[in-house]
C-alpha cells in the first residue's frame, strides 16, 4: 500500500485528506495512519495537517518498490518490479531466474547494490557501495527474430540518454554500442543477453548499470568512468532515473516494433553518437584499423570508412573513439 498512497500524494502535489485516501484505495484510516507512519520511519517527510491532510514534502534516495512505482507512469516496462536493497549475484541473473519462472514481459528487476555484475566480454563491472548507483535488468518477450535482438541495446542506450537528461539536464553521449559518457568517461554501461528455445526467443534480459551519485571511483578506474553527481556537482534521485529511463524504454521499444529495425530511431541515436565524423580505431579478433564513424545504419551496426575509402559495417569487436575513456 506504500506505493499506492505515495503515487497518490505525488499525484495531487499538495495536501490529500485522510478520508479521500481511505476512499480511494478502500481501506481503512488506521491503515493510512500506519503506512505513513511507516512511510516516515524509512526516512520520508510528510506532515499532517488537520482539516487538510498529508503532503508529501521530501523522500529518501531510495531503491524500493514503493518509491520506484510510485513514480512510474509506463504501460508496462517496469509494472511488475522487484527491488533489494542487495543481491549476491548480477540483476541480470535475477532477471532470468524470474523469467524462467514466468515474469511478464517487462519484469524489472533493481539492486542498490549487486555483486558479481558484469560487462562485455565476461569484464567485471564495479560493485559501488550502497546509496550511490543504479542497477537494474529488464526481463523481455518479444516476438521477432533473434539475429534482431542485438539492437535491443541501442535502445537502451536512448533510452538512459533520456532519463538521465530529464531528471539532470545532463547530456550523456553514446558510444556504440553500449555505453554512454559524461566529459569523456563512462557513465553507463549495457549488457543484454538472450535466452532462446529452439530457434525463437524465450526471453531477453538487458541489464543496465549508471553511475549517479558516487563521489569519486578506486584509483584503477577514476579516468575512465565519473558519475552524474561528479558531472553535475550534485546528487540526482535514482528512483526518478530509473521511472524516467523505463517510459522511454517502452516509447523506443514501440517505434522499433513498427519496423523491426532502428530507421525510426537511427536519426537520433546518431545526433548523440560519440565520435560520429571523427577517427575510431575499430578492434576485432583478428586486429585492428583505423577509419572514421559515420553513424550506424538501420540493423545497428557502425559504418565506418577506412583509409581506402570502403564503407564496413561493424557489428562485432571494440570501437575506440577519440577523446573518450584516455584514447587519443
Amino acid at each position: 500500500m506504500k506505493r499506492e498512497v505515495l503515487l497518490l500524494l505525488r499525484q495531487r502535489g499538495g495536501y490529500v485528506s485522510g478520508q479521500e485516501i481511505c476512499g480511494t484505495l478502500g481501506v481503512s484510516r488506521t491503515a493510512v495512519w500506519k503506512t505513513i507512519n511507516s512511510l516516515k520511519e524509512e526516512g520520508y517527510q510528510i506532515e499532517a495537517v488537520q482539516n487538510k491532510g498529508y503532503c508529501l514534502v521530501s523522500a529518501p534516495d531510495v531503491l524500493t518498490t514503493a518509491e520506484i512505482g510510485s513514480q512510474l507512469q509506463s504501460c508496462w516496462a517496469g509494472k511488475a518490479l522487484e527491488t533489494h536493497e542487495r543481491l549476491a549475484f548480477s540483476t541480470n541473473l535475477r532477471a532470468k531466474q524470474w523469467a524462467d519462472a514466468g515474469a511478464p514481459h517487462g519484469a524489472l528487476v533493481v539492486a542498490d547494490v549487486q555483486e558479481g555484475g558484469k560487462g562485455r566480454r565476461g569484464r567485471a563491472w564495479v560493485t559501488p557501495p550502497p546509496g550511490v548507483a543504479v542497477a537494474m535488468s529488464l526481463a523481455l518477450r518479444p516476438t521477432f527474430s533473434p539475429m534482431k535482438a542485438s539492437m535491443l541495446t541501442l535502445l537502451a542506450a536512448l533510452a538512459v540518454r533520456d532519463g538521465v537528461s530529464q531528471v539532470t539536464g545532463l547530456v550523456p553521449v553514446i558510444k556504440w554500442p553500449n555505453d554512454l559518457a559524461l566529459d569523456g568517461k563512462k557513465i553507463c554501461g549495457i549488457l543484454t543477453e538472450m535466452i532462446l528455445e529452439e530457434e525463437y526467443i524465450q526471453y531477453v534480459v538487458v541489464g543496465i548499470g549508471i553511475n549517479v551519485n558516487e563521489p569519486s571511483f578506486p584509483e584503477e578506474v577514476k579516468d575512465k568512468a565519473t558519475s552524474l553527481r561528479l558531472a553535475a556537482g550534485k546528487s540526482f534521485p535514482r528512483a526518478e532515473i530509473v521511472a524516467r529511463t523505463m517510459e522511454a524504454f517502452e516509447r523506443y521499444y514501440e517505434t522499433f516494433l513498427e519496423t523491426e529495425d532502428l530507421s525510426g530511431i537511427q536519426e537520433d541515436y546518431n545526433h548523440s553518437l560519440a565520435g560520429i565524423g571523427g577517427p575510431v580505431r575499430v578492434i576485432t579478433s583478428s586486429g585492428g584499423w583505423q577509419g572514421t564513424s559515420l553513424g550506424i545504419d538501420a540493423d545497428g551496426s557502425l559504418l565506418v570508412r577506412d583509409e581506402e575509402g570502403k564503407v564496413n559495417a561493424v557489428n562485432a569487436g571494440e570501437v575506440s573513439v577519440r577523446g573518450l575513456y584516455g584514447y587519443v
